[in-house]
């Protein structure tokens, strides 16, 4: 057989060609997908591309913080670091014990809590429960918008979206540039994402983690709130866990709506205050700021469901985590690049790791890495 040869006139026709389909492809293509290659994998720092709206903090409430700050032992820090860190923190009866920033970060950057914002609107939903905005969890979501209003879509519960048993047919996939969830993230219309989607499995049976779910809720808050779901969070939230620096809440576009699944940004010390808040049962400095009931209803296993294996749901409860680890029970919100707040009431400790990565490992459906953080923070409060 003759082996083809390629000249230098050949090969540069060929990279001509390749360059101006290149180009076609990012004209012709969504203006999400372009987005999407131009930016690659999400970032937490993406608060820098994105629109945001401002979550306003109020009187802030300093840490007390100990004298002398314990040290993350040599041995688990070795292991901590293979994910690229940027804040670890421990508080312990509501003082901070143990405070390390990496790569720049310090108490006052900003990172993007991913998923773990997801734990956030659920906490919102208790608020806007209790302030009267909703009924009931088990208001339909037909309630709020004509588009699920008929069929199997009327059977979806705010009860449902909480727990991630809503059926519907959202793309969790984060490596393909035409996923839900990529348009989601770069894309500029993210209601009408949420509003075309169909029910696939019946409502309120299985779970199945679709950060679509948590998209509907953020536009629930926002239509039944007479404010932003930024300005809701900030009064009702925020001001009164006593943050210090205004949160950034990205959007799908300027003046748009709050990216609800994914994109709360703030830094280690407010996220802490977060953690504190579920540890007190929803209170915060005297003031009852969600409802223990509520706080106890979201951290416990929503049992009632079935996961992919047909086993009851033990690790899951309104998009708080929920795990069992050397006799402890462990409550926590999780981002996918590694974006924790633990909750531990046997240690009346909160623990809150960002950084770059996190494992891409399960161990009952908990990455790994969230070990080596736990065994860390058990050492030190040991």
């Amino acid at each position: 057989m003759k082996k083809r040869v390629y000249t230098t006139g050949r090969l540069l026709s060929i990279l001509i060609i390749f360059i101006i389909l290149l180009g076609l492809f990012y004209l012709i293509a969504p203006k999400y997908v372009s987005r999407a290659l131009i930016y690659q994998k999400a970032n937490i720092d993406d608060h820098k591309i994105f629109d945001n709206r401002k979550v306003a903090a109020g009187k802030h409430k300093p840490w007390p913080l100990k004298k002398t700050k314990l040290e993350i032992p040599e041995h688990h820090l070795k292991k901590m670091k293979e994910y690229d860190p940027v804040a670890f923190l421990i508080s312990r009866h509501d003082t901070l014990i143990c405070e390390n920033y990496w790569d720049g970060y310090s108490t006052s950057s900003y990172s993007n809590a991913f998923s773990a914002t997801k734990s956030i609107v659920s906490l919102m939903v208790g608020i806007a429960l209790e302030k009267g905005y909703i009924k009931s969890l088990d208001q339909s979501a037909g309630d709020f918008f004509v588009q699920y209003s008929q069929e199997e879509k009327s059977e979806i519960t705010i009860k449902d979206l909480l727990s991630m048993s809503s059926g519907l047919s959202w793309d969790e996939s984060y490596g393909s540039l035409f996923s839900t969830t990529t348009q989601a993230y770069y894309g500029t219309d993210i209601k009408k994402l949420v509003m075309d989607l169909d029910v696939i499995t019946k409502p309120g049976k299985e779970y199945k983690y679709l950060s679509g779910n948590t998209q509907l809720l953020g536009l629930l808050l926002s239509k039944v709130a007479p404010e932003t779901l930024s300005e809701l969070t900030s009064d009702n939230l925020w001001k009164p866990i006593g943050a210090k620096h205004d949160a950034l809440w990205s959007l799908d576009k300027k003046g748009g709506y709050e990216k609800a699944y994914c994109c709360f940004n703030s830094n280690a010390r407010d996220f802490a205050r977060i953690g504190q808040l579920v540890l007190d049962s929803g209170k915060a400095y005297g003031k009852q700021v969600i409802s223990s009931d509520y706080i106890l209803k979201a951290t416990e296993p929503a049992t009632w469901l079935v996961d992919e294996d047909k086993k009851p749901v033990d690790f899951y409860g309104y998009s708080w985590w929920i795990l069992n680890y050397k006799g402890k029970t462990i409550k926590y919100a999780r981002g996918i690049k590694g974006q924790y707040i633990f909750v531990i009431p046997a240690y009346d400790a909160v623990v809150v790791r960002l950084g770059h990565k996190r494992s891409d490992e399960y161990l009952d459906h908990h990455p790994k890495d969230v070990y080596i953080y736990l065994d860390a923070a058990f050492d030190i409060l040991d």
